[in-house]
């Protein structure tokens, strides 16, 4: 077998098993020392971390308020409890993305409506329109990988239609349209700090808007309802939840937003390396750009394969890619609304839903490499570069 033999056919691997790449997640002893001061006070319980983090954070995305919780999960469901949205509404969401986008419309008793995507990834702004009924209240549009949905039409299609936009910004930490921060271009937006996410606490969520009122209706559900700051512990407004972000997570947090612009610069430098290198590889698909996004959080680096231009399936591509030591993954394996939650319900009949694009990606050309990755070295990204064409090479022989 020569070196250009794929190793799952016999031949030497392009990376050695014991060249590692980046860990996730990351952490230093600012870590231990903010965990440990929070450990020796009276109280964890919300306090100035989490003060000093929502401040931080605000400031990062360029908003006027952040309201943390517990979760991304979480952050979508009081989004939506908070606009009023209930039963007998409809939400516009993409069907490639986690379930919580999707299933928070469903705690509310609203009605999710799925809406595909186009080669961004993410929803697609004139099937949006097409989507919009009397009974649609919000557009929840997710800016998939980090590549932010395309905002100028989503908003034009929302404010046309008196329907807000909900930016779901869980992969879009830092990420730019036109210089305005993810999460303040609609009327509001949500993070993810889960132990996956480029910025992480293990669990985490984040509200970001420039609304006032909003934000302090939302602050009242994340507190179980209570007023304002300062108002008294027992007295209660509204019908809320316990969604609080604990001191731990916060000071985690408040150590994480330190080292997000240096690895937002990394991912970004090791990402156009990639797309140099991947861009003329026949068969295969990057996400479309956009020159408005002025910076982009990459969370996933995203790829489609075109089965019969590259010369072998999905699956055997990505089983040839790890067994020359690159960890790439074939994504989410059904839409949202073929999930047996979805099949099952009985409020809406979403058997008939069909969104080709998506049911493409899972069911034969979507793969992505996870964000850590992004943050090797530039001979990590030549490695898979020289993998993928390797595997090209050679598609004839899978």
């Amino acid at each position: 077998m020569t070196t250009s033999t794929l190793a799952l056919l016999g031949g030497k691997a392009v990376r050695h098993p014991d060249k590692n790449w980046p860990a996730w997640p990351q952490y230093d002893q600012r870590e231990e020392n903010a965990l440990l001061e929070v450990l020796h006070r009276d109280s964890w319980l919300f306090g100035p971390k989490v003060q000093e983090f929502e401040a931080a954070y605000a400031a990062f995305q360029g908003a006027d308020h952040c309201i943390s919780c517990n979760s991304g999960t979480a952050a979508a469901e009081i989004i939506l409890q908070a606009m009023g949205i209930g039963a007998g509404d409809e939400v516009l969401v993409p069907p490639y993305t986690f379930i919580a986008t999707a299933s928070a419309v469903l705690r509310v008793g609203a009605t999710p409506i799925f809406v595909d995507l186009d080669d961004s990834w993410c929803m697609d702004p004139d099937l949006a329109e097409k989507a919009i009924t009397p009974r649609t209240r919000a557009i929840m549009p997710v800016h998939f990988g980090g590549r932010i949905c395309d905002m100028d039409k989503m908003n034009e299609l929302g404010s046309r239609h008196g329907i807000p936009v909900i930016e779901d910004a869980c992969h879009s930490w830092g990420g730019r349209w036109k210089s305005q921060g993810t999460g303040t271009i609609g009327a509001c937006g949500f993070f993810s700090f889960q132990a996956s996410k480029n910025i992480t606490a293990g669990e985490g969520g984040g509200i970001v808007t420039n609304d006032e009122e909003l934000a302090t209706k939302v602050r009242s559900l994340t507190n179980c309802g209570r007023g304002k700051p300062g108002s008294p512990w027992y007295y209660h407004l509204n019908v809320g939840t316990n969604a609080r972000l604990s001191e731990f997570q916060a000071a985690i947090l408040v150590c994480q937003l330190e080292r997000a612009e240096e690895h937002i610069l990394r991912r970004a430098e090791n990402a156009s390396i990639l797309n140099q290198g991947l861009a003329e590889i026949e068969g295969l698909h990057l996400q479309r750009k956009s020159n408005r996004i002025t910076r982009r959080a990459w969370h996933l680096y995203c790829l489609r394969l075109d089965e019969s231009a590259f010369g072998c399936t999905r699956e055997r591509f990505v089983e040839a890619a790890v067994a020359e030591g690159l960890p790439i993954t074939a994504g989410y394996p059904m839409p949202i609304y073929k999930q047996p939650v979805f099949q099952n319900l009985t409020c809406y009949d979403y058997s008939t839903v069909s969104c080709p694009f998506t049911e493409d990606l899972c069911a034969k050309s979507g793969m992505w490499l996870p964000h850590q990755i992004l943050l090797g070295t530039e001979e990590d990204m030549h490695d898979i570069v020289s993998i993928i064409r390797k595997i090209k090479e050679n598609a004839s022989s899978l």
